[in-house]
């Protein structure tokens, strides 16, 4: 697994460590060119020892202790609603919580640099933001809205990290503080509205779907009529909001570690939750399959009662509504479903570093970006195409030249003149 990192121009020469002046100044900090593509411990170590060099400078150690001593406070004076937490996680709508803040400090750690000058306006505006925070919660309170008064944390703690960083640190860090609001659950106000409308798009889609299939089956408000007089319910749990809430997040964080366009997150935005209603629907659909041949497979039933994998009566169907495969398997097919549209995407713009090559007609392969298509090799005895181009340059590649051959013509004077104009 490796993250994306920037690419250095190919003629930047590499960085040397700073002289003893600029140790004094910046701390002892070991500069060096960042490779092109890491791995995940290697990167790690790498930014373990530069953080530790930075450590060592007191005008980037103070910031982080700033840091550290707000965000404790902070959390000390959310720690009533902090530590309700792990009770919403034993729910299996938000069983992915706990993984969040995970992943909210790993980014912060792989995005971190260097801390640059605070301004006024920063410092002016990350306490305008725990001021707001703070009476957001005082509002919240009064009315006894439990959990926007726990979201009230996340801007708080951006407050924090920009008070002390400034900018050049809000810049970075406020995308992965921002993705903390998914370790809280939804709103009882919220689950109540969605609740409704996914468990009609999934009977609908999942109905239309059985009967595209070849099998009888109609609906009946939240209930599918099957061929044999079956009913399956499509009740709280089979609305799709659990499958919802976990895969918009695992977009988010796809959009946070791509290093895609905005337009292509724009596209993955949009597309997380019909993906997440479809996988839904396809649970469904596969229940429906199961319970219209649940005498073919009663025998397999049987034989998995008697392994102790499935319940004494209990069916084949009813065992992989609720099973663990049956979530690994939605939550594969929707990330394969998020990785095909990737691949699509990558396949309908030409990146910037392809186009120079592209102009010249020549050269070696260009860097793609990942996942996007390599260029065509060229067939033997082909002819590259010519193109008039003036020639220039561009940061990393050669000057382009003037492609089209020149030829001397000579113009003969028309006949009875000496080719001369009067």
């Amino acid at each position: 697994m490796s993250f994306p990192t920037p690419i250095s121009p190919p003629n930047r020469p590499a960085r040397v460590p700073p002289t003893e002046a600029e140790a004094a100044v910046g701390g002892a900090r070991s500069v060096v060119a960042e490779p092109v593509d890491e791995g995940l411990v290697e990167g790690t170590v790498r930014r373990g020892k530069l953080f530790a060099a930075d450590m060592q400078s007191p005008e980037q150690r103070l910031p982080w202790t700033v840091i550290g001593v707000l965000a404790a406070l902070l959390a000390y004076s959310y720690w009533p609603s902090l530590a309700q937490l792990p009770s919403f996680w034993d729910n299996p709508q938000y069983q992915h919580g706990w993984i969040v803040p995970v992943f909210t400090v790993l980014l912060l750690f792989w995005w971190r640099k260097p801390v640059g000058p605070v301004t006024t306006s920063a410092r002016a505006a990350g306490v305008g933001l725990l001021l707001l925070s703070f009476v957001m919660r005082l509002w919240c309170a009064s009315f006894r809205i439990v959990t926007l008064d726990m979201y009230t944390f996340v801007p708080a703690l951006m407050g924090v990290f920009l008070l002390a960083g400034g900018w050049s640190m809000f810049r970075w860090s406020w995308a992965p503080i921002a993705s903390l609001i998914f370790m809280y659950p939804l709103p009882d106000e919220a689950t109540r509205y969605l609740l409704g409308p996914l468990q009609t798009v999934a009977t609908i889609v999942s109905t239309y779907s059985l009967q595209t299939l070849g099998l009888d089956a109609y609906r009946d408000g939240n209930r599918i009529i099957l061929g044999d007089g079956q009913v399956l319910g499509v009740v709280d749990a089979c609305s799709g909001l659990k499958m919802l809430t976990i895969f918009v997040w695992l977009a988010v964080m796809l959009m946070l570690v791509g290093g895609l366009e905005w337009w292509e997150n724009l596209v993955i935005a949009a597309s997380a939750i019909p993906i997440a209603l479809v996988c839904n629907a396809f649970r469904i659909t596969t229940v429906g399959v199961m319970y219209n041949f649940n005498d073919s497979l009663e025998g397999l039933s049987t034989s998995l009662a008697g392994m102790g994998l499935l319940e004494k009566g209990q069916s084949l169907a009813e065992a992989f509504h609720d099973s663990l495969p049956a979530a690994l398997l939605m939550m594969l097919l929707a990330v394969g479903f998020l990785v095909l549209e990737m691949k699509i995407l990558s396949y309908l713009v030409v990146t910037d570093d392809l186009a120079p090559s592209m102009v010249a007609g020549g050269g070696g392969i260009p860097r793609m970006r990942p996942g996007g298509p390599a260029p065509a090799a060229m067939p033997p005895g082909a002819v590259r195409p010519v193109i008039a181009t003036p020639p220039r340059s561009a940061p990393g590649f050669p000057t382009i030249p003037n492609t089209i051959p020149t030829e001397k013509r000579s113009v003969s004077p028309p006949p009875g003149g000496d080719g001369k104009m009067g």
